[in-house]
């Protein structure tokens, strides 16, 4: 997200979580003349989602946003995760790209001390966005005490189909390409109709 007002939309739907891209090489990239930290709503949580960022910029840009929680994205590992958690006490969603079972299998439970969030992406040659889909059945294999969000490739058409992952680590949905009009640019009608069957 980087329009305030569709921002605001979202947070009276009750949305949870709002990502923010930080990562320049994406056509969804925030930088500081798309939106800036007072235009923002006050009562959702903002993720911010960073690839290969040094500490430095993933400290300074949690505190211009106001972020509640990063999301490392690139590869990083659990002393980076530390660091970032160190120096600006926000939450930490650490993102893993799944191509087959044995990336949700053989995560290790060090994760368990610094993040908040796991996240499963679809394993494509950039970074999120890519709009396809992992095999979900290889979740039953995750076993690591936290909690984890859905993403990759999740439409409207696919909401049914997630009210039925019944993993009792499951905590909810990443949706992003299959609910744009453009990069960044939400279809909001899409977002209120998967809501209401999600939430039925």
């Amino acid at each position: 997200m980087r329009d305030p007002q569709q921002m605001q939309t979202l947070e009276n739907m009750g949305v949870d979580l709002m990502g923010m891209i930080f990562f320049p090489k994406s056509p969804r990239f925030v930088d500081g003349e798309d939106v800036c930290s007072g235009c923002v709503p006050k009562k959702i949580a903002k993720v911010g989602v960073f690839v290969k960022a040094d500490l430095a910029t993933v400290v300074a840009t949690v505190k211009k946003y106001n972020l509640s929680f990063v999301q490392l994205h690139g590869g990083e590992d659990v002393d980076f995760a530390n660091l970032v958690k160190k120096h600006t006490g926000v939450g930490i969603i650490k993102a893993v790209s799944v191509l087959g079972v044995d990336d949700v299998k053989n995560l290790t439970a060090e994760w368990e001390s610094v993040a908040d969030y796991m996240l499963f992406d679809y394993k494509c040659v950039g970074y999120g966005g890519s709009g396809q889909q992992f095999d979900w059945s290889v979740l039953d294999e995750y076993s690591l005490d936290l909690p984890f969000l859905l993403s990759g490739g999740v439409g409207v058409d696919d909401a049914e189909a997630v009210k039925k992952i019944k993993h009792p680590k499951f905590a909810g949905v990443d949706v992003n390409s299959k609910f744009e009009i453009s990069p960044a640019n939400k279809d909001i009608e899409k977002i209120k109709t998967f809501l209401s069957i999600i939430r039925q």
